[in-house]
């Protein structure tokens, strides 16, 4: 998929432990962040492991790996929101220095999500209550964090918002079944920003709408963006093509691991990552030179994270897994300007 129209320009990749650290005070940290789920006879099974990443003001990162992989599971980390069976194991997360971690359940919800942390979901129309107009489940949360406000003057608000975003006010008197899938998509963007949060997290938000659509949806999440409704964004998805013209850095997932953290460039067309490369070569993709190349599934499958794992997690579908590879666990290193999560990459 191309949508060169919206390519943001690309920050060079950081040759540090953390992505984008150094510089500019982080505006987002993650910290060597451990999440497990626990079953219900009391085992921990880990879904997340040592994830660190750091991001400024204004950056754009894109996750991205197959599905199972931990990226929904590092969203609701991200955001303090530990919904059992899920719950943190170590680490931290700190938006603007302040660690959202060990916070209780009521106060994430009121003084951190929408305000300090906002999250765009995959399906609007599960997000919408069918029975409220657009108006009235934005008037709600905004009211659930800001207490008793002047429904009049919340309305004004509202159709303030919508005229900056381009948005037609005659929305927020529809139901959500009244109006096309796209508008949905976009009231929900609205309605997400609506406190100004500092991070969004936006979880595959286009995967339900034709191509088109996609397209709007895109611009609008950067015209916000660009207005400084938010600050930086995380779009997380499994389409690395769509990535390549959304992030300004990329990080490959794997079984609850990033193995792989580079500019966008660097992913797309010099992966150095075993697995990133497997993955880039299963996809179809539209972008030059690689129109003519047949996509070639990744053998086998990602590792039972419920049983213990020595030695690297790809090792078992790995094309190029060495002896060692099985019992050694691998660290992230720097490897031609970027990170990779793998001994024998050069």
């Amino acid at each position: 998929m191309a949508i060169t129209d919206i390519e943001k320009n690309k920050t060079p990749g950081d040759k540090t432990e953390k992505v984008g650290s150094g510089g500019n005070t982080p505006i987002f940290e993650v910290d060597d962040l451990h999440l497990h789920y626990l079953t219900r006879f009391g085992d921990k099974i880990p879904a997340v492991a040592g994830v660190s990443f750091s991001m400024k003001q204004g950056e754009v990162l894109g996750i991205a790996g197959e599905s199972g992989c931990g990226k929904s599971t590092l969203v609701n980390g991200c955001m303090g929101l530990f919904i059992p069976p899920l719950n943190p194991t170590s680490g931290d997360v700190r938006v603007a220095g302040e660690s959202i971690m060990s916070r209780t359940h009521a106060d994430v919800r009121k003084n951190v999500l929408a305000k300090k942390v906002a999250m765009i979901p995959q399906g609007a129309f599960n997000s919408l209550n069918p029975t409220r107009k657009i108006k009235d489940i934005a008037a709600d949360m905004i009211a659930s964090h800001e207490g008793n406000v002047n429904r009049k003057e919340l309305y004004e608000r509202l159709r303030d918002r919508f005229n900056l975003i381009g948005m037609d006010q005659s929305i927020l008197n529809s139901y959500p079944i009244e109006i096309t899938a796209g508008m949905r998509q976009r009231s929900v963007i609205a309605i997400s920003t609506l406190l100004n949060p500092k991070m969004v997290i936006a979880d595959e938000p286009t995967s339900a709408l034709d191509v088109t659509t996609q397209k709007s949806v895109i611009k609008m999440i950067f015209d916000l963006l660009d207005k400084g409704i938010f600050s930086s964004m995380i779009f997380i998805t499994h389409e690395l093509p769509l990535l390549r013209h959304v992030a300004g850095r990329i990080a490959i997932m794997y079984a609850g691991q990033l193995v792989e953290v580079g500019t966008t460039d660097q992913i797309v067309f010099d992966p150095r990552h075993p697995y990133t490369k497997a993955l880039m070569g299963s996809m179809l993709s539209a972008e030059p030179g690689q129109k003519q190349r047949k996509p070639v599934a990744i053998e086998g499958a990602p590792p039972n994270l419920a049983k213990p794992i020595f030695g690297c997690r790809f090792a078992e579908r790995c094309p190029e897994a060495r002896k060692d590879c099985k019992g050694k666990e691998q660290e992230i290193r720097i490897v031609a300007d970027r990170q990779v999560r793998c001994a024998y990459a050069s």
